[in-house]
C-alpha cells in the first residue's frame, strides 16, 4: 500500500507557511539559484555555502541536504545529471529515491518542486509516479503495530498551469492495489477473495460484475478450467465485470488474466524450493483488477471486459492426471500431458468464452505462464506475443511511454505444429523447447480472428528490483501502467 494518504499540488506563491522539507531537482551544470525563487535568502545563502563547500554539481546520483533557518526546515538538492540523457525512467526513480531517503529519515510530508525536474513539464506523470510508488511498503502481517512508513503527505510544487495529479494518483493506487494483491498468502488470497475484491471494485459507475462458480463449469462447457480446478478444495470463480465508459456501439477490449492463487503443480507437483512463491500465480489476476480499479477511478471514454480464471491448482485425490484430455469451450479438445502446464488451460477457456459472448475489438491476457521467459529475457522485459501487428506496435508504444519494458517473440505457424497432440486436437506443452512460444501457441487456439497480445509476465510480476519506484521485495503491479495508457489511447 502507499503510505501518503494526502497529495496535492501548489502555486510557487503560495505554498504552505511551514515545510518540512523542500526537494529539488538540479541538472548538472544548471543554475541552483534560478529555483531558488521561493527561498529566503538567509536560506538561500545558507545553501550556496554548503554547494560550494561540498561541491556540489547536479551530477546523478548527488544529494544535499541543509536543515533552514526559516520556514523550511530542510531543503534537499537532488542532482539530476546531464539533462540531455535524463529521460522519464529515469526521473520516475529519482523522485521515488526522494520519498524513501523521506521515509528514511522519519519525515512526515515533503513539498516536491516538480518543475525543477522536469524540462517544461515533459516528464510530469513520471516524477509524480516515482514519488508516490517510492512510498509503497507492504506490512500487514506484521505483528508490530507501527507503521514503518512515516510519510504521508507530497506536495507537489510548481508553476505550471496544471499536473497530472489525478491520473498519478488513480495508477499508482492502482498499481499499488495489485501489488498488494500479488503479496498476499494463498491461505487469505483465495477465488473467493479475488471475487470479492471485483465485485467491489465494480461498485463503480458504468460497471456490472458477474461471478461464476465451479459448480456451473460442466454445465457451461468450461472443460478445460474445470480440470485444473477439480483437485482443490477451494472453489475456482470466473470472474467477469463489465465497463460500459464508451458508445453502446463500440467494442469492448478484453482483458483477461490468470489467477492462480497457489499453484502446487497438481500430480506433476513441483520441486519444495521456492514453492511458496507460487502465491504469485496471480499476478495476472492482479493486473487485471489493478487496471479494474484505474478505470474504475478515471471512467475513460472505452467499454472494456475485465475477465479472471481463479483457482488452486492442487494434488487432491480428485485431480487431473496427466494423460487425461478434455473438451475446451470453444470444441478443441485438449491432452493435459503436464498438469503444472495448467493456467494456459484456465485461459483456454476464459479467453474462448470471452470472444464469443462479448465479440471483443482485441484481447489482452495477462498470465505468469512460463519459466521460459525467464530464461529468455529475465526480469527486465515482459514477453508479448499475437496475432496482430498493428495491436503488438500499440503496446510498444504505450510500453516506451510508460517505461514498462516488452519484448516481442515470434509465433510463426510452425510453433503450432508443436503443440498438435497425439490422442488429442491439441496438447498443453510443446515438444521442441521454446516453451514461453509454445505456450502462446497454444492460447492463438482459443482466440480465433480477433486482434490479440499474450503477456508472459512470469519475470517481471516479481523478482529482482532495480528501479528505486519498485518494492524492495514480492508483486510489481506490472504492466497496469502501460495497458491503461493503451486503454487511454483507444478511448481518444
Amino acid at each position: 500500500m502507499l503510505s501518503v494518504k494526502k497529495i496535492n499540488s501548489e502555486k510557487i506563491e503560495s505554498i504552505s507557511s511551514s515545510i518540512e522539507c523542500m526537494c529539488i531537482g538540479v541538472f548538472k551544470g544548471g543554475n541552483i539559484k534560478k529555483d531558488l525563487s521561493f527561498i529566503s535568502e538567509s536560506d538561500k545563502n545558507l545553501l550556496m555555502s554548503a554547494v560550494k563547500l561540498e561541491s556540489f554539481k547536479g551530477s546523478l546520483g548527488e544529494s544535499l541536504m541543509i536543515y533552514g533557518t526559516s520556514s523550511i526546515k530542510r531543503i534537499y538538492l537532488y542532482g539530476l545529471g546531464d539533462v540531455k540523457s535524463t529521460g522519464s525512467d529515469l526521473l520516475r526513480s529519482l523522485s521515488a529515491k526522494v520519498s524513501k531517503d523521506a521515509i528514511n529519515k522519519k519525515m512526515k510530508s515533503i513539498h516536491l518542486y516538480i518543475d525543477s525536474f522536469t524540462a517544461n513539464g515533459k516528464f510530469n506523470n513520471a516524477v509524480i509516479e516515482g514519488a508516490l510508488l517510492g512510498s509503497y511498503y507492504f506490512d500487514e502481517y506484521k505483528s508490530s503495530t507501527s507503521k514503518k512508513n512515516s510519510l504521508d503527505t507530497i506536495i507537489f510544487v510548481s508553476n505550471q498551469k496544471e499536473l497530472p495529479v489525478k491520473e498519478g494518483i488513480a495508477l499508482c493506487e492502482s498499481v499499488s492495489l495489485s501489488r498488494d494483491l500479488g503479496n498476499h498468502p494463498a491461505n487469505i488470497q483465495t477465488p473467493t477473495y479475488l471475487a470479492k475484491k471485483a465485485e467491489d471494485i465494480s461498485a463503480a459507475d458504468n460497471m456490472k460484475c458477474e461471478i461464476i462458480d465451479v459448480s456451473r463449469f460442466k454445465k457451461m462447457k468450461l472443460n478445460s478450467f474445470y480440470g485444473v480446478a477439480q483437485g482443490a478444495k477451494e472453489p475456482a470463480k470466473m470472474i467477469l465485470v463489465n465497463y460500459k465508459g464508451g458508445p453502446v456501439s463500440s467494442k469492448p477490449i478484453a482483458l483477461v488474466g490468470k489467477g492462480l492463487t497457489f499453484d502446487s503443480g497438481g500430480i506433476s507437483i513441483k520441486p519444495a524450493p521456492k514453492m511458496d512463491e507460487m502465491k504469485f500465480d496471480m499476478c495476472g489476476a492482479a493486473t487485471v483488477l489493478g487496471l479494474m480499479n484505474a478505470v474504475a477511478l478515471l471512467q475513460p471514454k472505452v467499454n472494456i471486459v475485465f475477465a479472471i480464471g481463479a483457482t488452486e491448482n492442487m494434488p487432491g485425490s480428485n485431480a487431473q492426471r496427466p494423460g487425461d484430455i478434455v473438451k475446451a469451450y470453444n470444441g478443441k479438445t485438449i491432452e493435459v500431458l503436464n498438469t503444472d502446464a495448467e493456467g494456459r488451460l484456465v485461459l483456454a477457456d476464459v479467453l474462448s468464452y470471452v470472444n464469443k459472448k462479448f465479440n471483443p475489438e482485441c484481447i489482452l491476457d495477462f498470465a505468469t505462464l512460463t519459466g521460459a521467459v525467464i530464461v529468455a529475457l529475465g526480469n527486465r522485459a515482459t514477453g508479448v506475443m499475437g496475432n496482430n501487428t498493428n495491436l503488438i506496435n500499440d503496446i510498444k508504444k504505450s510500453s516506451e511511454k510508460s517505461d514498462e519494458k516488452v519484448w516481442e517473440l515470434p509465433l510463426w505457424p510452425e510453433y503450432s505444429k508443436d503443440i498438435k497432440g497425439t490422442y488429442a486436437d491439441i496438447q498443453n506443452i510443446g515438444k521442441n523447447g521454446a516453451g514461453t512460444i509454445t505456450a502462446g501457441a497454444f492460447l492463438k487456439e482459443f482466440v480465433e480472428n480477433t486482434p490479440w497480445c499474450h503477456f508472459d509476465i512470469a519475470g517481471t510480476a516479481w523478482g529482482p528490483k532495480t528501479p528505486h519506484y519498485q518494492p524492495d521485495f514480492g508483486a510489481t503491479g506490472v504492466a497496469v501502467r502501460l495497458v491503461y495508457d493503451f486503454i487511454k489511447n483507444r478511448s481518444k
